[in-house]
C-alpha cells in the first residue's frame, strides 16, 4: 500500500524553483551540430516541451501544457518548424526576436520585444531569429502535456536529419 502524501507534500511537488533549474544546451543539440546558428538552450519548468526530451524528473508533471524558458544567443536562429498537434505561445522576457509564420504559401513576420506575446495555432510553421547583439530570453508554452516532436518543411535540411530517441 502506498503512503498517502499530505496536501503540503502534493503542492510542494508542483513547485519548480529557479535555483533548481539549469539550462539544457543539449535539448536541441542535433540542430546546433548541423549548424551552430541553431544553438539555444531550454530550461524546463513543467513537462518536457516539444524538444523531444523524454523525461525530466526535475520538472512539475504536465497535465495540460508544458512551460519552459529559452535562451537565444545573439544571431541565434530557431528553424522554421510546425507543431501539428498543439498551440505554442511565446512570451518575451528580455531582448527581441524576429518571428516568421508561414501557412499555405502565406508569410507573416513580426518583431517580438520584451513582454510581447504571440499564440501560434497548430499547423502553422514558425521560426525565429535573434538579430540583436545581446541574448534574448523567452517563455515557451505548448498546449499539451506531451506534444509531438515538431517537423520541418520538406525542403529544409533539418528535415533530413534522423534524431536519436531522447
Amino acid at each position: 500500500m502506498s503512503e498517502q502524501k499530505s496536501f503540503g507534500e502534493r503542492m510542494n511537488a508542483r513547485v519548480a524553483r529557479y535555483e533548481t533549474r539549469s539550462y539544457d544546451w543539449d535539448a536541441l543539440k542535433f540542430q546546433a551540430d548541423f549548424d551552430p546558428k541553431y544553438r539555444r538552450a531550454q530550461m524546463r519548468y513543467m513537462g518536457t516541451g516539444g524538444t523531444g526530451i523524454g523525461v525530466d524528473n526535475n520538472t512539475v508533471p504536465a497535465d495540460s501544457f508544458t512551460f519552459s524558458t529559452m535562451v537565444l544567443p545573439p544571431q541565434c536562429e530557431g528553424p522554421l518548424h510546425v507543431h501539428s498537434d498543439v498551440e505554442e505561445v511565446f512570451f518575451m522576457l528580455r531582448g527581441k526576436i524576429q518571428l516568421t509564420l508561414e501557412q499555405d504559401g502565406q508569410r507573416f513576420e513580426t518583431e517580438l520585444k520584451e513582454r510581447d506575446l504571440i499564440s501560434v495555432p497548430p499547423g502553422i510553421y514558425r521560426g525565429l531569429f535573434n538579430h540583436g547583439q545581446e541574448e534574448a530570453l523567452m517563455c515557451v508554452m505548448l498546449g499539451a502535456s506531451k506534444p509531438q516532436i515538431p517537423t520541418y518543411p520538406p525542403d529544409h535540411p533539418l528535415s533530413k536529419i534522423k534524431r536519436e530517441k531522447a
